[in-house]
């Protein structure tokens, strides 16, 4: 693989809970192709799951409590700002609750199983399309010895999460130990860069990923770290 196409999905109208959020896609872009992969924020794919919460318009800081119940740890605090660990296993700011691309009044949660919403999104597209794509939630996290945001995935269906490179070896001849790739987070952040956060484009395609990536996938299963396995928690 040497060359990858991404492009972002427009005319996808504003979703609802309740909408065919599959059906809207494959409107929106009917020519998917088997092999691709659709990454969709995860904001529009928890706005039709329904994840959806009221709060004060008037009070910045109402949202405050649904971060600490959706939390099953917090770790951090800093003014108003918590670093939370999630039912997911995701760390994040503020449990992943979001106020924006919302209307007043109302806050988004993650959705509830990302990983699960991605296998439904593709079980859709192909009864309604016949094609096999590959799907990846996706979502802003901020890292923590880095500035910026980047987006990462937070579930995933028909593609591997990671790229095991153990054992093989380098244009030296050396053998690689620990090098396994997040090809799931790599694949978001770039189809992040055709969706921005002010366009409206909810979600993009990226075609051309190697074939070998397209199998049975799991952002929970291989990407959350264990906290046995954690050393900074």
């Amino acid at each position: 693989m040497s060359r990858l196409e991404l492009f972002g999905i427009e005319g996808v109208p504003v979703v609802k809970p309740g909408d065919d959020l599959a059906g809207l896609l494959v409107a929106a872009c009917p020519d998917l192709r088997d092999g691709d992969v659709l990454v969709v924020a995860s904001k529009v794919v928890a706005k039709a799951e329904g994840q959806l919460e009221a709060v004060d318009p008037d009070d910045p800081l109402s949202h405050k409590p649904l971060v600490e119940r959706e939390a099953v740890r917090v770790l951090r605090r800093r003014g108003d700002l918590l670093i939370t660990e999630t039912k997911h296993g995701f760390v994040c700011a503020n449990s992943g609750i979001d106020r924006s691309n919302v209307e007043d009044g109302m806050v988004v949660l993650l959705p509830e199983d990302p990983d699960r919403s991605a296998r439904r999104m593709r079980d859709a597209i192909r009864a309604r399309a016949g094609v096999e794509v590959a799907v990846i939630v996706s979502d802003t996290f901020g890292r923590t010895w880095r500035r910026g945001l980047t987006d990462v995935a937070l579930g995933c269906a028909g593609i591997g999460a990671v790229l095991d490179l153990r054992g093989s070896t380098d244009t030296y001849g050396h053998e690689l130990q620990v090098t396994v790739v997040a090809v799931v987070d790599e694949i978001a952040g770039a189809a992040e860069l055709v969706m921005g956060k002010a366009t409206g484009i909810c979600a993009a395609v990226v075609r051309g990923v190697d074939p070998a990536w397209l199998r049975r996938g799991s952002v929970r299963e291989e990407i959350v770290r264990s906290p046995h396995e954690d050393l900074f928690r």
